[in-house]
């Protein structure tokens, strides 16, 4: 049980755990909860205050944790204190109003809008294969979004930082839009294929530097870029990012400066409480990876919805046990979807820690494979050497662990609750998670499998494409991110841009007519889609609903939000692969 961490426990402590450890089902890691800070423990509280006092309906927490303070916090926790308050806890709207008004900044004035220098209404050699007028306007708007999302860090926030949740980057950067109005780490990823294909180099650049700071700093790449995001990573696709800039540019230097910085995030994802080992059916062990985020405690940013979902569990641990679930599904990108619930209709059963993900370890594959290659052409062959040798490891495990040759995907695997704590996981097929989800094909992405798969065996990606369009996922406006229809966001009806790009660009690259031919079906759907809903409401959506074209999606903890960062990146990357022909129609049929 190497990887529960005891020697952070003191040497009494550690005998009585030991002495009565057979009673315990799981110790959890000690070591393994960020601490908080003043400031976020103050904003909490005035969140709490501000949905006791103004109601639940149209309330955002998010928004109490990204207020920064005008006045040292000793100051403003004064104030606050002395509000005159009923037996339940409200303040009078008026007070409150005055209060956050004389002590706190309006969110979002930590940043300040940045005019990008290589940035051109309409770039030479943009988007070429886009023939037809009305498509090339709606891509030249998209295109032109990026000036809209475009901030960097205000002056205020290096000078003072102990007054700001936001985090001090260095340099330039691009937020979602809406309520997220920081960066975030695998929503850039989309964002730079986006500015490449705007030919926004130096742009997508300053976003990979900005990433590698947060390496620098706290080991791994935040959620994102708030200290309240300090106990959790995202998907980890910072490697991707860097190696399609560097096949635009062919910058070497950049690749010398990232290496690193990347071989440290692998280490993150590849050590203590993200590691597990596995044997599988014919002796030979793996190592896999999972999301497991570093708090047990309500999310800052949702806190008062964190606390209202666990209220109906009974005690402590069960609520800790619960926020660090809620976290680690944050981890994942996936928050929330039944993907990560035993029983999808609560909320309080979900189990993140306990699923091994497919597509997590998919991201993880590519980034060996990156920093192999970046190792190789910057002479460092010994360190190429060993992450050659890791992706093997890897993909062997994935075809061990994940891959069912009945039906022809890849399926998360999920820990039971007798081998959680087992140091080697005995793998067992009714441990595979046969439920539809669009992340069961996202190692398609992955270039050993999209080209491997046509030259291991001619028929399988032909298979792989059959289990897809089996598997009831796909829909008049793109794939569906399941077909379970929980009221979270990432379940049905909702398609995301990225899982979309993924798969699609997955099978242009199985180099087969036919992989081709569904990647661009596929995409000319949620091109549509997204134009449809681009001249209904003039902007374009976080997500979209696939059931109809022209819908955006919704469920999920938060309003729906528009902007929006990965969704324009994606348009403008569908758009550079596959053009749109001047004869092809664009409105919904």
């Amino acid at each position: 049980m190497a990887y529960y961490y005891y020697q952070a426990l003191k040497p009494h402590t550690l005998y009585c755990l030991l002495l009565f450890s057979s009673l315990l089902p799981c110790f959890i890691p000690y070591n393994n909860t960020k601490p908080s800070t003043p400031l976020i423990a103050f904003l909490e509280s005035l969140q709490s205050t501000a949905l006791q006092t103004l109601g639940p309906k149209d309330f955002d927490p998010k928004l109490y944790v990204d207020l920064p303070l005008k006045h040292d916090l000793p100051v403003v926790e004064s104030a606050f204190a002395k509000l005159p308050r009923s037996a339940n806890g409200t303040v009078p709207v008026e007070d409150l109003d005055l209060f956050i008004e004389r002590y706190l900044g309006r969110a979002g004035t930590d940043m300040v809008l940045h005019e990008p220098s290589d940035f051109v209404a309409d770039p030479d050699g943009f988007l070429p294969k886009v023939e037809n007028s009305k498509v090339r306007t709606w891509a030249l708007e998209v295109h032109s979004l990026w000036k809209n999302l475009s901030r960097e860090v205000a002056d205020a926030v290096r000078e003072r930082p102990g007054l700001h949740t936001l985090l001090p980057l260095p340099g330039p950067l691009v937020v979602p839009g809406s309520r997220f109005r920081e960066v975030y780490y695998w929503d850039s990823y989309w964002v730079i294929r986006g500015l490449l294909a705007s030919k926004m180099y130096d742009s997508a650049k300053a976003i990979v530097n900005n990433l590698i700071s947060l390496i620098d700093v706290y080991g791994f790449v935040l959620n994102g870029s708030r200290a309240y995001y300090s106990n959790r990573s995202q998907p980890p696709l910072l490697s991707a990012m860097v190696f399609e800039i560097f096949s635009r540019t062919g910058d070497l230097d950049f690749i010398k400066k990232c290496l690193p910085s990347l071989l440290k995030e692998h280490h993150f994802w590849n050590s203590g409480i993200h590691k597990l080992t596995f044997q599988d059916s014919q002796g030979k062990k793996h190592s896999l990876s999972r999301y497991y985020a570093m708090w047990n405690k309500p999310r800052p940013e949702s806190a008062t919805m964190d606390k209202e979902s666990a209220s109906k569990l009974q005690t402590i641990s069960a609520k800790e046990s619960f926020y660090r679930e809620l976290a680690s599904a944050a981890e994942s990108g996936w928050d929330f979807s039944s993907r990560w619930m035993r029983d999808s209709s609560d909320l309080t059963t979900l189990v993140t820690t306990s699923v091994v993900p497919v597509d997590l370890n998919a991201y993880i594959l590519k980034m060996e494979l990156d920093i192999a290659f970046f190792a190789q052409i910057t002479g460092d062959h010994s360190t190429a050497d060993k992450f050659s040798v890791a992706s093997q490891a890897r993909r062997a495990a994935m075809d061990s662990i994940f891959w069912n040759n009945k039906m022809n995907q890849w399926f998360d695997y999920w820990l039971t609750d007798n081998s959680i704590c087992e140091e080697v996981h005995m793998w067992e097929s009714n441990n595979q998670n046969k439920k539809m989800f669009a992340s069961n094909f996202i190692p398609v992405w992955i270039k050993p499998y999209s080209t491997g798969l046509c030259s291991k065996n001619g028929g399988i990606v032909k298979k792989v494409m059959k289990s897809l369009q089996r598997s009831g996922l796909l829909y008049p406006a793109g794939i569906a991110t399941s077909l379970s229809k929980t009221g979270q966001q990432w379940d049905f009806p909702n398609g995301w841009a990225p899982l979309i790009h993924m798969i699609v660009e997955g099978l242009v690259k199985s180099g087969t007519k036919e992989g081709r031919s569904m990647g661009e079906d596929i995409a000319v759907r949620w091109i549509r889609t997204n134009y449809a809903a681009y001249k209904k409401t003039g902007a374009m959506h976080e997500k979209y609903d696939v059931e109809a074209c022209g819908a955006s999606g919704g469920g999920g903890e938060y309003v729906p939000q528009t902007g929006f960062g990965w969704t324009n990146g994606v348009i403008l990357a569908l758009l550079e692969e596959f053009g749109w022909p001047k004869d092809r129609e664009i409105n919904c049929s």
